[in-house]
């Protein structure tokens, strides 16, 4: 019995011993800086919004938020590098709603993208458009798929790479609208809008930025947001369900993870933090300007989003039969 309450006892002692610990930790949490990585190219909007969001946690916490990007494979190399990382809230990840699309085009992940991970905080959230070319003979969803279907192969649609949320997002729109366009994935978001609005591709699902920097001067086209509602920075162009392809929603988020382990207090601590720096109207200002918009959660809501999403795109990779190029 005595053996007994001994045992009780040390088991006793550790938890607080832990306890203590983690609370001491968490309170001197940052006292150096922290990386935040980003899984793709910069100048990307996941490194527009990165950028942003360091920025402002460094003036918060006190500490320098030094952005470092890891591009490639999907986002599954910078992504991996933060699974690897130790569990202390010095190493982050920038992640977008390709993190999990991954799994459904690579199949052998050096990590699982839940249980690698410990959620911090989802961020924003943002539509992608439509955008062709100038030269292209299309004016409207309509005439781009009639067109499409006339030339089945011969129109291409670029993408920030393989398993990329563009990749995706050109994939569903060919699946649901009945045509079949020609994939060609680039090394990031920037040569891809680089070779749409100089004509070497005729097509790309690009992010919001890029369409309020080409279509207002005429560099390119804006035929339809792939939201289920029109967004603010472009309210004259249609949803992708108004221009004529029912059924068809989608967005992409950006969120914030840390490697699995890593201590409560300091999730929340974070968590906290972003809340405060992404509600401020100078950065909600900035943030409608890079053309997205706030969307924060906990880290279970974001933790329940990434295994729903899980599922979602994996059955879209299937049913429109997308595959690695």
């Amino acid at each position: 019995m005595r053996h007994l309450v001994r045992q009780v006892c040390r088991v006793a002692l550790f938890s607080a011993f832990l306890s203590i610990t983690t609370s001491v930790v968490a309170q001197s949490y940052p006292n150096k800086p922290i990386k935040l990585i980003v899984p793709f190219a910069p100048g990307g909007f996941t490194d527009v919004v990165a950028r942003i969001l360091g920025q402002k946690l460094s003036v918060s916490l006190g500490q320098a938020f030094v952005i470092e990007n890891k591009a490639g494979a999907g986002s599954t190399i910078g992504t991996d590098f933060v699974a690897k990382a130790s569990p202390d809230g010095y190493t982050l990840v920038m992640i977008s709603t390709t993190h999990v699309i991954s799994p459904a085009i690579y199949p052998k992940l050096p990590y699982d993208p839940i249980k690698s991970f410990t959620p911090v905080s989802k961020l924003v959230d943002s539509a992608y458009v439509l955008l062709v070319n100038p030269k292209v003979p299309a004016n409207n969803v309509a005439e781009f798929v009639a067109l499409a279907k006339a030339s089945p192969d011969k129109i291409h649609y670029a993408s920030s790479g393989n398993g990329s949320a563009q990749h995706l997002m050109g994939g569903m729109f060919a699946s649901m609208a009945g045509v079949k366009l020609k994939h060609v994935p680039y090394k990031g978001s920037g040569g891809a809008a680089n070779d749409l609005v100089a004509g070497v591709v005729e097509s790309s699902f690009a992010g919001v930025p890029n369409a309020m920097a080409q279509v207002p001067a005429g560099r390119l086209k804006a035929l339809a947001v792939t939201t289920s509602k029109r967004i603010p920075q472009l309210p004259d162009v249609p949803t992708m369900q108004e221009a004529g392809v029912p059924g068809y929603s989608a967005s992409v988020w950006l969120a914030l993870l840390a490697p699995a382990g890593t201590p409560k207090d300091i999730v929340a601590k974070l968590n906290a933090e972003i809340a405060k720096v992404m509600n401020a109207p100078d950065t909600k200002k900035e943030l409608f300007a890079a053309g997205v918009e706030t969307d924060l959660s906990t880290p279970e809501a974001l933790n329940t989003l990434m295994a729903q999403d899980l599922e979602r795109w994996g059955k879209v990779v299937k049913e429109a039969g997308i595959t690695m190029q």
